[in-house]
Order: C-alpha cells, then sequence, then structure tokens
C-alpha cells in the first residue's frame, strides 16, 4: 500500500485572494513505513511575498525567483503522486491550494476523499488536544527541533512520523514480524532433556513367555 504524506507553503492563507504555493515537499510511504523516496520543489508565485508569510517559511520573493513556476513542475508532481492516497494535516487548506494551481492549468482538481486528515484522525483520538503538528510531535516524543521554520519537506516528515504515532505506533526498529512470531520459543535450543528410545527388539525370554501364555488360551480365534 503505497501513500503520500505531503505538506505546502504558501503566500498567504486562502488561494482566492490571489495566494500561491512557494514550496511543496512528498515522502513515500510503503505499508505506514517510509522508503526514502521523497519529492520537493520550491516555486515560483509570480506575485510579492507578504511579511506575514515570509516569518512563517522565511522564503523570500527574491529566493523564490530563480525557481520554477507552478507549470513547469506539475507533470514531475503529479507523477510522484501517482493515484496514491495523500496524508495531509488540514487536507482542506492544502488540497485547496494544489486545485486552484491546477484550475489554472486545466488540470482535473485532486478529489477530497482521496486526502487523509491528520487534523481530523488526531481530534477523534484525542478529543480537545491542541491538533497542531508540534503539538502532536510532543504528544509522540518526536524532535522537531530542527523545526525553527516552516519547510514543506521538514514537515512532511514529521508528520510522517505523526501519522504512523496516530495509527497506532510503529513497529519496533520497523521490522514486519509480528509479536507472536518473536514470543515463540526456539525448538533447537529447548533445554528438557530427552530419554533414550527403548529398544524394539524382543528377547528369547520374551518369545518363550508369550509362547507359553497364548498356550492357555481356550479356542483362540486365529486358530478357527
Amino acid at each position: 500500500m503505497r501513500e503520500i504524506v505531503l505538506d505546502t507553503e504558501t503566500t498567504g492563507f486562502d488561494p482566492s485572494d490571489g495566494h500561491r504555493i512557494v514550496e511543496i515537499g512528498c515522502v513515500e510511504l510503503s505499508n505506514h513505513v517510509p522508503t526514502g523516496a521523497v519529492w520537493q520543489s520550491y516555486v515560483n508565485p509570480e506575485r510579492d511575498m507578504p511579511d506575514g508569510a515570509f516569518q512563517v517559511h522565511g522564503l523570500s520573493e527574491t529566493f523564490l525567483a530563480d525557481h520554477p513556476v507552478f507549470a513547469e513542475i506539475v507533470a514531475d508532481f503529479i507523477d510522484f503522486l501517482g493515484d496514491s492516497k495523500l496524508v495531509i494535516h488540514n487536507a482542506a487548506f492544502d488540497l485547496g491550494f494544489i486545485n486552484a494551481e491546477f484550475a489554472m492549468l486545466g488540470i482535473a482538481p485532486i478529489a477530497p476523499a482521496r486526502a487523509i486528515d491528520t487534523v481530523q484522525m488526531a481530534r477523534t483520538r484525542f478529543p480537545g488536544a491542541q491538533a497542531s503538528l508540534d503539538a502532536l510531535c510532543r504528544r509522540f516524543n518526536i524532535d522537531n527541533s530542527a523545526r525553527t521554520r516552516h519547510g514543506a519537506l521538514l514537515d512532511a516528515e514529521l508528520l510522517a512520523e505523526v501519522y504512523l504515532e496516530l495509527l497506532g505506533g510503529r513497529q519496533h526498529d520497523f521490522t514486519l514480524v509480528s509479536e507472536n512470531d518473536t514470543a515463540k520459543p526456539d525448538p533447537v535450543a529447548d533445554p528438557r532433556p530427552t530419554r533414550t528410545p527403548r529398544p524394539h527388539a524382543v528377547s528369547a525370554a520374551e518369545q518363550a513367555a508369550h509362547a507359553a501364555f497364548l498356550e492357555q488360551l481356550t479356542d483362540p480365534i486365529w486358530k478357527t
């Protein structure tokens, strides 16, 4: 089962106000285990960078001017996604921006049903508790000390760890051996003593005793 953990950075909160994507980061999972495959791209938003957004992610208009526009990276982005489920923290926000960019290029939108929203997962599992990515990292003792600013790929990598914990916790060392299998004793190392097999050969004395016993039987069926 392939899933893609996805995060975006943007120039603001609402694409209908002209705000655009400035970074996309993706992490591939296979059967809930990171494969090591990632996809990331900065995106030239073709507009200015509001100071509030710059304070969040630190991506300046000057820096982004040297990177491709969305139309230049969209084919590679779609190819990496494939038809996999998308794991997103507050999926409506990221999908809203992605689908707005798709609409400008005449590309069909990503259906909301394709997304697994980890905010909703967290609120269901921990009602009333904070559901931000930082709060969930603290809850699950996930090291997010490198997150001095928001970054799409770093946030996707942290979210992948949070997602596995929300599912019930990852298996020790990412092994796929069940705990029942590891608990089975090793028959080779069984310390119980073994008995010497009884010899099956019948002695002459035993044969004579058996013959004498048979002679005492009256009308045995094997003589009829």
